[in-house]
């Protein structure tokens, strides 16, 4: 198939190209889709996208006319898609729902021990030959009491993880796994629960209408004073407005981000020479005990090597006039393979 590829990152390129075999013909854009560029996607039969794309109903029906009909989704995550709207139209949409979840749950555990341990300051205080070490007193994870929102496929790897560090471990998750309370002793309770008692919480949730700023002021002020919040899910879910009013006030005591819930004109690009316009993002870089990467929890080789098997495969299948292993919208029945 002839396959337009939008916000392709120069790092994910001979994955995606290793993966490919020749198979199909890709055009790589590290241009995002949007309103304005779906019609680059001309004579192209499917799309790619990643999590900075715009999928929504009218976009999607600007593919559908240019002769699209397959979109795959690099990413998990699958918020930016009009699932509702594609399954009118008939266009076939799959994700990739697991390429590593080691990845995701690591990077997390990893803001986790840098802000405990003060890692950035000390960094920077090196750096400028400051050897003091009066104000890098951090706390051990041992013994503290983890809650992790989301106890799917990457909130399971963290509690793994952090049962070896000898963490107490609750969770909030809509399908409790009795595996993981057999092997890692994590207990599920209600959320007010979870935000009372824990000392570290970790956020894996995706983002739908009921999770859209669910960690808000209210919650919050629930949690224990103090609290770390690390989130590798989605920024939507945390009203950034209200974690910066907690970090002044107190409640809020170190704070983690791999994603940001208006990152889109952000991450991903270089900004060097440009201004930061974004005041709410300013304001988060200017406390210490704020530790921010720019959704950076995927990239490692074995993500974007399972990202581009994954993703190739579902174009193969759909070439052949088969369903895609991981189909979201409802498929169009094909009599012919496509050419």
């Amino acid at each position: 198939m002839n396959v337009t590829a939008f916000s392709t990152q120069g790092f994910e390129r001979s994955f995606l190209q290793r993966a490919n075999q020749t198979r199909h013909q890709l055009t790589l854009l590290d241009t995002p889709l949007t309103a304005d560029t779906a019609h680059l996607a001309q004579g192209a039969q499917a799309v790619s996208i990643f999590t900075r794309d715009d999928a929504s109903a009218p976009v999607l029906g600007q593919l559908w006319d240019l002769g699209v009909r397959y979109l795959a989704v690099r990413a998990t995550g699958t918020d930016n898609v009009d699932l509702a709207a594609a399954r009118q139209l008939g266009l076939r949409v799959a994700n990739v729902p697991e390429y590593s979840p080691y990845a995701i749950a690591e990077h997390a555990v990893a803001l986790m021990l840098a802000l405990c341990r003060h890692l950035r300051q000390a960094d920077q205080q090196l750096r400028a030959n400051d050897f003091c070490l009066d104000h890098l007193i951090g706390f051990d994870l041992h013994g503290k009491t983890v809650g992790i929102l989301g106890v799917g496929r990457i909130g399971g790897v963290v509690a793994r993880i952090l049962h070896g560090f000898g963490c107490r471990l609750l969770g909030v998750d809509v399908q409790p796994n009795s595996n993981l309370t057999a092997q890692y002793g994590l207990r599920y309770v209600p959320l007010e629960e979870l935000c009372a008692q824990a000392d570290i919480i970790s956020v894996h949730t995706p983002l739908n209408a009921e999770t859209q700023h669910l960690i808000d002021d209210e919650l919050l002020h629930q949690m224990k004073r103090g609290v770390m919040l690390i989130n590798t899910g989605r920024g939507g879910v945390l009203d950034t407005e209200a974690a910066l009013r907690a970090l002044k006030s107190g409640q809020l005591g170190f704070l983690g981000l791999d994603v940001y819930e208006k990152e889109k004109p952000l991450f991903f690009v270089d900004h060097r020479l440009d201004l930061l316009l974004d005041d709410t993002f300013a304001r988060l870089l200017t406390f210490p005990n704020v530790l921010l990467t720019g959704h950076q929890a995927y990239l490692t080789r074995e993500a974007l090597t399972n990202i581009a098997d994954a993703t190739l495969a579902s174009l193969s299948a759909w070439a052949l006039g088969q369903p895609a292993a991981h189909e979201l919208a409802a498929p169009v029945a094909r009599k012919q393979p496509v050419a």
